[in-house]
């Protein structure tokens, strides 16, 4: 298992947000389904990503109890354009050394 950088978790995090309106517990569901992150190491990325402006959050009625939901703002969607653009290089210049030409 490869370690996972705050600005990759910031940008899969942005990812999932920008698909649907979401709360926390469902981010970190769907984020397992490629990183083992625990909620514990979520929030702070949700409130870092909330204080920076990139996030937005709003409650919504669930089985009579308020939760938490996070919406991506502008500034979020651009931050994800610029995240998808430096991933698509950085995995490029990663898959050249580590993966075989006729794996490619």
């Amino acid at each position: 298992m490869f370690p996972i950088s705050a600005a990759l978790l910031d940008a899969m995090v942005l990812s999932l947000v920008a698909r649907e309106e979401t709360y926390g517990y469902r981010i970190t569901q769907d984020m397992q389904t490629a990183a083992k992150v625990s909620e514990s190491t979520l929030y702070p990325v949700l409130r870092r990503l909330q204080k920076t402006g990139a996030l937005e959050t709003f409650d919504r009625a669930y089985m009579g109890r308020n939760r938490r939901y996070y919406r991506i703002t502008a500034l979020g969607e651009a931050m994800l354009t610029q995240y998808r653009i430096d991933w698509k290089e950085h995995k490029t210049q990663v898959d050249s050394i580590l993966i075989k030409e006729d794996e490619q």
